[in-house]
């Protein structure tokens, strides 16, 4: 009996030891791939810049290496109009696939993301108000980031609060609760749109409500970076093992020391922010946060220590080629990177609700 626990744990052990493996191998090869993805998307274009020259630019730009045997064109055109633009794509499509992890986990649901709870409404209604009405004009510079997030996060709220207004908090509930909420604040930008008798403005919000990383700067990097990696480290070493309870069960997390509802009101709060920043640099994109946590699961298995890193190198890519393919298939005309993404992830959808329908789940 003894032998056969101890040839138990060492498999057990041994299981481990390679699952960790698996999750280094795939970061390690997603990075690579990132890379890559950068280099060619910056040089993608109207005007097509070789990947070799692209290269040089940048290491000449960051690390002063290499003489200048480019035109001035290309080096602006690499520097100050593309490369903002491809980091803005991976940090966006990072951060709402970390955030679609969250809020799987936290409504133990596959089928869940910002869309869905409301929270990417609330912020386009926040921002649209900013926009159009000039709300959050106390804030300076962050007006439009600080009306999204405030949107993001009074629909977070309102979404909790009508969940528990019947009883304890439970998945079901903020699911219906989300949808509701986002119906009902989708048609207050509408109404914000309407109201505002700016057909210009109108124009605007329209294109950006479907999203664009046509905005990118420099200096409005830095927020979405620390945004993004401050809730990434966040969601990956201080809640990964509280995630991984609440997505088991209200009673699992109970028996853990995990008080569900407690911890739902926090990552409702972290989601938002990182949303809220998300929707003001690049309007509102969906599917991302939907698509990629299940791709990220399908590779490295449940664990959310596992399934974080992954998925955020995984949405960094999908969406720099989602912009790609906005850029170029309609050139010189650009199309809202929110049309690809939702033609890329509608398929997806159907076919993950087929295999749920064919294994049983509701």
């Amino acid at each position: 009996m003894t032998a056969v626990l101890s040839e138990d744990r060492e498999q057990d052990v041994l299981g481990v030891g390679a699952q960790r493996r698996r999750t280094t191998l795939w970061v390690v090869a997603l990075a690579v791939g990132l890379v890559v993805t950068g280099v060619v998307a910056v040089g993608t274009g109207a005007i097509a810049i070789g990947p070799a020259t692209v290269a040089r630019i940048l290491a000449h730009q960051i690390f002063g290496l290499g003489d200048a045997t480019w035109t001035p064109p290309q080096e602006a055109i690499v520097w100050q109009v593309r490369l903002p633009r491809v980091l803005l794509g991976m940090l966006v499509g990072a951060g709402l696939a970390v955030c679609g992890v969250a809020l799987q986990a936290m409504v133990r649901n596959v089928l869940a993301d910002p869309y869905l709870l409301g929270i990417n409404s609330g912020a386009s209604s926040g921002a649209a108000a900013a926009i159009l009405f000039g709300a959050g004009a106390g804030f300076g510079q962050y007006a439009l980031s600080a009306s999204a997030f405030l949107g993001a996060l009074a629909a977070s709220l309102l979404v909790f609060l009508i969940a528990r207004s019947g009883g304890r908090v439970t998945s079901i509930r903020l699911l219906l609760a989300g949808v509701a909420v986002g119906y009902a604040l989708y048609a207050t930008t509408s109404f914000l749109i309407f109201a505002s008798g700016s057909a210009e403005g109108s124009r605007s919000v329209l294109f950006w409500l479907l999203g664009s990383l046509g905005l990118a700067r420099w200096d409005a990097l830095l927020t979405v970076a620390a945004v993004v990696i401050g809730g990434t480290t966040f969601f990956l070493t201080v809640v990964g093992r509280r995630l991984d309870a609440l997505a088991v069960g209200d009673e699992t997390a109970h028996t853990l020391g995990v008080n569900p509802d407690r911890f739902r009101m926090r990552l409702l709060v972290i989601v938002s922010l990182c949303v809220g920043v998300l929707v003001s640099a690049a309007g509102s994109i969906g599917f991302a946060g939907l698509v990629v946590p299940h791709l990220a699961r399908r590779l490295v298995g449940a664990p959310h220590v596992r399934v974080v890193p992954v998925a955020a190198l995984l949405g960094a890519i999908l969406l720099v080629w989602a912009d790609v393919i906005a850029r170029v298939l309609l050139a010189p005309q650009e199309i809202p990177i929110g049309i690809i993404t939702a033609l890329l992830g509608a398929p997806f959808l159907l076919i993950l609700i087929r295999r749920l329908h064919a294994g049983g789940t509701s």
